[in-house]
């Protein structure tokens, strides 16, 4: 059994979202077992809800304390030692646990996983690599809002995350990689990102396109098609999220002003539903020694079902392990 430890207290719905969530998925996944971290007396009044749910591979783990959303990152994984998210990751640390999921506080679990479970050597810094949804195939952004200010090396390094997650969860075994900039010409953009740009050119082992424009993130590159890992660092990269997050939003409203039969035709629904950040559950946090899934903090039940799908998948395919071997310095390399 792959055992998933999820943040019940943690989002802006739980437990609700968590628990009905964690059940969906083990209705899904026979090999998984759902550890739920919070206050018991919270998570037993939720469960009681489901009287007919399989209850056989649930656990209840007690976490008295909660860290809110607005609490600083470090400082609470700190004080707060019997919080959800702190004592989920310990289960993890402590060989109890194979993968934890939260819909909670993100600049904590970055914290907590990082302290608690450490980076693999060769990773400087650990990403939250966000999949957007494409008339194709999925997108991977990274970073998605983890990291503010990154150096050139660090960059570097988020492409190499991205690129054996892609290739391990994914399926891709050769995904093209593209670093997020104002222009494709080399002379282009910050001195962090032109550093980043020459550093990728002369990596080997990777399918580095060069820099691309926002544009190509969704509909691809003119020349080189599909793009698979667009590299930026966070702030960037949250901006991008939220302002696609704003799209399916803006649709609809404009559909419901202009033609709201239209909203009902199944193929709308079937456009609409591609479009839904749900259906592809939270973020993996990349470069951990461990398994750590991020979900957005408005997050449903969908969303946790799908966060504990991608948990799963990234045990079997032995994604942390795959990345410490990738990442593990080489001698006379250059990054």
């Amino acid at each position: 059994m792959i055992r998933v430890a999820v943040d019940a207290m943690g989002g802006d719905n739980a437990p609700q979202a968590e628990i009905e969530g964690s059940l969906l998925a083990l209705a899904e996944h026979p090999d998984a077992t759902i550890q739920l971290v919070g206050r018991p007396e919270v998570i037993k009044v939720e469960l009681a809800k489901h009287a007919g749910a399989d209850r056989s591979r649930i656990e209840i783990r007690p976490a008295s304390e909660v860290i809110g959303m607005a609490e600083k990152p470090l400082a609470s994984v700190r004080s707060k030692r019997d919080s959800s998210i702190v004592v989920g990751l310990g289960l993890q640390k402590a060989g109890q646990s194979d993968a934890f999921v939260s819909a909670g506080n993100t600049g904590a679990v970055l914290a907590a996983s990082t302290v608690l479970l450490g980076l693999h050597d060769g990773v400087e810094r650990a990403s939250v690599a966000t999949l957007f949804p494409t008339a194709d195939d999925p997108v991977l952004v990274l970073d998605g809002g983890a990291n503010v200010d990154c150096s050139a090396r660090e960059l570097v390094g988020f492409a190499r995350l991205g690129t054996v997650y892609m290739r391990d969860i994914l399926g891709r075994p050769n995904p093209a990689v593209g670093l997020l900039n104002v222009g494709e010409e080399d002379e282009k953009g910050t001195a962090v990102v032109k550093e980043a740009h020459q550093l990728l050119r002369g990596l080997s082992g990777l399918h580095y396109i060069g820099n691309i424009e926002g544009r190509d993130i969704l509909a691809g590159h003119e020349k080189h098609g599909a793009v698979d890992v667009v590299v930026c660092d966070g702030f960037v990269g949250n901006v991008v999220l939220k302002f696609y997050e704003s799209v399916a939003r803006l649709i609809v409203r404009m559909l419901r002003r202009d033609a709201p039969a239209l909203l009902e035709h199944p193929d709308i629904r079937t456009v609409f539903r591609a479009l839904d950040y749900s259906e592809y559950g939270g973020a993996p946090l990349l470069g951990i020694q461990g398994i750590a899934i991020i979900c957005h903090g408005s997050s449903g039940p969908n969303s946790i079902r799908h966060a504990v799908r991608i948990a799963l998948q990234s045990v079997r395919a032995g994604l942390s392990a795959h990345i410490g071997a990738e990442m593990a310095p080489r001698e006379g390399a250059g990054t």
